[in-house]
């Protein structure tokens, strides 16, 4: 197996590949120290496995995931962050809870080979990308958001989105006069925002409360009108809402 580790402490990987040097059929193609390097060198390299830790700079473990795809297997490793320990009991392949012995890794090595070598890796990895759905609800509301462009990541601060429109399966984030899209259905990001920020206003639309200037009504309709005066559609039942927060 073509094995990539991911942690940010120098001591944590060489005592990992340390414990894999006495397994013949492991060939580590790279390391990293951070979920950047992770993400590159995962699109590059294209490892059967990865270790992950969770708790890393930059990116952490759940956002690797989110950003490099499931196609590889991952056996995350993490010293604490007890909700995930939880979510990885039920979901993922399997996890290292550091300190580790070598019995331990044999175990999460056996379990990777046996989901290689006997074709359940689909349903592995359908587990994990529940388990990073469920990890990011029980740890909401989010602080960022990912967009991955090409080659480029972009990292957005969630207070500094000034609304997000929905387009089909995706939706197009905008933040300081900029604009992109991320794959991912309106319903979920809307789950993971911090309700005392946003509202969703429409069915198309969520805005930061602080971006919202004042709310017009129309003939038939309302529309909110933003600071820097662009002009949102508002339902009947976004205007319920968004109109006790804003006075």
């Amino acid at each position: 197996m073509r094995v990539i580790i991911v942690d940010d402490e120098e001591l944590a990987r060489a005592l990992l590949r340390e414990l894999l040097r006495g397994h013949a059929d492991i060939e580590i193609v790279a390391e990293c120290a951070n979920g950047f390097d992770a993400v590159k060198a995962i699109a590059e390299l294209e490892p059967e496995l990865v270790f992950l830790d969770i708790q890393m700079p930059k990116l952490n473990g759940f956002e690797v995931v989110e950003l490099a795809g499931r196609k590889p297997r991952y056996i995350f490793v993490t010293a604490y962050d007890q909700y995930a320990l939880k979510a990885f009991e039920i979901h993922a392949i399997d996890y290292l809870l550091k300190p580790f012995s070598q019995q331990r890794l044999d175990e999460a090595l056996t379990h990777a080979r046996a989901s290689i070598g006997i074709g359940v890796g689909v349903q592995a990895q359908a587990g994990v990308e529940q388990m990073v759905q469920e990890a990011a609800q029980r740890n909401k509301p989010i602080e960022r958001v990912l967009i991955k462009d090409g080659s480029r990541v972009h990292v957005i601060a969630a207070d500094k989105i000034d609304y997000i429109e929905a387009q089909d399966d995706y939706v197009q984030i905008s933040a300081g006069g900029k604009h992109w899209l991320k794959n991912q259905r309106m319903a979920e990001l809307e789950s993971q925002l911090d309700t005392a920020l946003f509202v969703r206003i429409h069915r198309s639309y969520i805005v930061n409360i602080a971006c919202v200037s004042r709310i017009e009504q129309g003939k038939d309709s309302h529309t909110a009108i933003l600071n820097d005066d662009r002009r949102l559609p508002v339902s009947r039942s976004g205007y319920q809402k968004i109109r006790s927060l804003i006075g």
